[in-house]
């Protein structure tokens, strides 16, 4: 952290307390020429999604094959910016002190878990039935060859509940966090922010037995959100695109799911800092400290993924069962290959081989390059998966005809769907509706954490180094 800012023509030492109260919530309160036209054209950008939408819809449901990008788009979203938060999440249970800056811009991305919930209501009637013979995750009766018993809409109730419980918990997430921030503002700002933090601070004066609650609560619900998000990811792939494939079974898949969540969510972030960073005004917070940390960790999240991919992947290249070689030939041998080519270079090898480099990962441009590459890789992954998926021919028939498997043949004969002008349309509008609600959300809650900053300066010291001048974080005497 720079001290002394000039703010305001003022000098603000940003080394002590009210320094960086009277900083951040001078920032918050102002707003930018630019942010209305970024404001300005996503708004733009999300009506042309709802174009795109409406456009989808007079098509109806019946021919499935046609909402695979709308089901991928909304895939995508529930990875990114429902994953983003757990960056606040588990470097905060590490006691990772470099996550301080930018807690509450990966904290802010659960508001947008509003969006994922609008897109996942058509998701609803676009899923197969189970008396079709689909096979669900929670209400198979092994006892009823025929179906006949299953509740028809089971696996849209799970997942729709399941959603829901993300949503909210991530929401209060951020209000418990941000109500210390909330009470700065209610006392030293004016206007509606002013009006707004009062009631939405809750009457909070700093005791000692509301920062006890805070932290409590904080770790509570921390824990309970990411519980959450790799059930719903796991309900997302089981029972929206495994079940769908006949001759799919695999108990990793919905891992690498998670897995590949988890990454997003840090490429997410990284992109986050940069824009916070370069055009947000908050250079003095947010440093190659940050940078380093998150490039790190997204450096193992990338090993990860290939790990639980890998171990997947393995099994059905040494089954050599028709059906799942059947299943290989769908996502990854046959029209979908350059996809999965350029999802595994984008998502794997890229990161790898440029991250392994300290001077890279150290640097801001080098994990801002391979977070981009990341969320490129995991767009082209959810496009190549669940367009694939729905693009399967007599999808919502009866799959006890198909034996629970597809004809290798009859596989290899497909060929890849290409995006039509709707779905062009829900895809840029969707992405750019996420991140209008970012930056509306932003508005209201301070993005960089004006508590945990003030908290910092207690932990940290200068002290000379032989030549240089290093910081030590600790608890002081």
């Amino acid at each position: 952290m720079d001290s002394p800012q000039v703010n305001n023509g003022e000098q603000v030492n940003l080394e002590t307390p009210a320094g960086v109260v009277h900083d951040l919530l001078d920032r918050h309160g102002k707003t930018s020429t630019l942010f209305w036209r970024c404001t300005a054209a996503l708004a733009i950008l999300s009506l042309i999604g709802v174009i795109g939408f409406v456009l989808r819809i007079l098509d109806g449901v019946s021919d499935r094959s046609i909402w695979g990008y709308y089901v991928a788009t909304f895939a995508f979203i529930l990875t990114t910016a429902q994953a983003a938060p757990m960056v606040a999440i588990a470097p905060r249970i590490a006691k990772a002190h470099w996550r301080r800056s930018i807690s509450r811009a990966a904290e802010l991305w659960s508001a947008t878990g509003i969006l994922s919930l609008i897109l996942f209501i058509p998701m609803i009637w676009i899923l197969p039935g189970l008396d079709d013979g689909r096979l669900s995750l929670w209400f198979f009766d092994p006892n009823d060859p025929g179906f006949s018993k299953v509740p028809i809409h089971s696996p849209q109730i799970w997942a729709t509940l399941a959603l829901v419980a993300l949503i909210v918990t991530g929401i209060f997430l951020l209000w418990v966090s941000a109500l210390p921030d909330l009470a700065a503002m209610r006392d030293n700002l004016t206007g509606w922010r002013q009006r707004l933090a009062n009631r939405m601070a809750f009457g909070w004066r700093g005791t000692s037995q509301q920062w006890n609650m805070l932290y409590h609560r904080q770790g509570i619900l921390s824990a309970f959100y990411f519980i959450m998000l790799i059930f719903v990811h796991f309900l997302i792939s089981v029972d929206f695109l495994i079940t769908l494939v006949p001759g799919w079974i695999d108990a990793l898949y919905p891992a690498t799911h998670a897995a590949n969540a988890l990454q997003a969510g840090a490429a997410t972030m990284l992109l986050t800092m940069f824009f916070l960073r370069k055009f947000g005004g908050y250079r003095s917070y947010i440093g190659h400290d940050q940078f380093w940390g998150l490039g790190k960790l997204m450096f193992a999240l990338s090993l990860l993924w290939f790990w639980f991919w890998f171990s997947s992947f393995i099994v059905f290249w040494y089954g050599k069962k028709p059906n799942e070689q059947a299943v290989l030939e769908l996502l990854m041998v046959g029209p979908y290959l350059p996809i999965f080519i350029g999802t595994f270079v984008t998502v794997f090898v890229i990161p790898l081989l440029t991250m392994i480099w300290n001077p890279l990962r150290r640097s801001i441009w080098g994990p801002t390059i391979i977070a981009v590459s990341v969320l490129v890789g995991t767009f082209l992954d959810r496009v190549r998966l669940y367009v694939s998926a729905y693009s399967i021919p007599g999808i919502g028939e009866s799959l006890t005809d198909k034996k629970h498997g597809m004809d290798l043949e009859s596989v290899k004969e497909m060929e890849a769907i290409l995006p039509q002008i709707p779905d062009i349309f829900i895809m840029i509008g969707s992405i750019s509706a996420a991140i209008l609600i970012y930056l509306l959300v932003s508005r209201i809650v301070p993005v960089i954490n004006i508590w945990e900053q003030r908290e910092i300066l207690l932990y940290k010291a200068h002290k000379k180094f032989f030549r240089t001048e290093v910081m030590i974080l600790g608890k002081k005497d």
